[in-house]
């Protein structure tokens, strides 16, 4: 069973803000994965340098509004934000919770949604502003020829089409976003998604924030 999320790291950790009034980034981080690879249970709650990696996560988006997460969502309590869950049984991946920010999104009067990775810490925290920006109906962030298609902003007018995709079994990410006329939005920098799958990467990305190497 996965663990409740201490509210003692947030105390000093800048609170998500909602989304503005003059139509500004939106956010919702995406933590519906089953973090296989990390022994299961709630990777983006799993502590890096006294505070989850959901909270690095938070803090660098600057625009959080909501989490898409399955399961019971006390867990993500001490975030202060809502939790949305997939609408899609099985844990279809990504894009799932793509569909769900989308819904959300929509259901709140906003244009469009910027998500990132639950697990990514060391993003730009410029990225979604710049993505929100980007003038596509779907924009992602992109690194040294690499595309980072959880890092996007969406379109609200995307979701029917995306529910439609998953019906029909789309799961790639990038082949419904260049679908639709995906952008990219090039970062530079040293790695800025290394993201924690494992207990290897998690050890690193703590070394690497301890000591101030964090690619940042």
């Amino acid at each position: 069973m996965s663990k409740r999320l201490d509210p003692a790291p947030f105390a000093a950790a800048p609170r998500a803000a909602a989304p503005p009034a003059g139509g500004g980034p939106a956010g919702v981080v995406l933590a519906g994965g089953l973090a296989r690879r990390m022994g299961g249970g709630d990777k983006p709650l799993k502590d890096l340098c006294g505070r989850p990696i959901i909270a690095h996560v938070i803090a660098r988006l600057g625009c959080a509004a909501a989490v898409n997460a399955n399961g019971d969502p006390a867990r993500f309590a001490a975030l202060g934000l809502p939790v949305v869950p997939d609408s899609l049984p099985g844990h279809p991946g990504p894009l799932a919770g793509v569909l769900a920010a989308l819904d959300w999104a929509a259901g709140r009067g906003l244009p469009r949604v910027v998500t990132a990775a639950g697990d990514t810490p060391f993003f730009p925290e410029d990225l979604a502003r710049r993505l929100w920006s980007a003038g596509a109906p779907v924009a992602m962030a992109a690194h040294d020829g690499r595309d980072h298609p959880a890092f996007a902003a969406w379109d609200t007018a995307l979701r029917e089409p995306l529910r439609r995709a998953l019906a029909q079994g789309t799961r790639r990410m990038r082949e419904f976003m260049d679908d639709h006329g995906a952008a990219r939005v090039i970062v530079q920098g040293r790695d800025p998604f290394f993201n924690i799958n494992t207990p290897d990467d998690l050890a690193e990305a703590r070394r690497r924030l301890a000591a101030g190497d964090a690619w940042i």
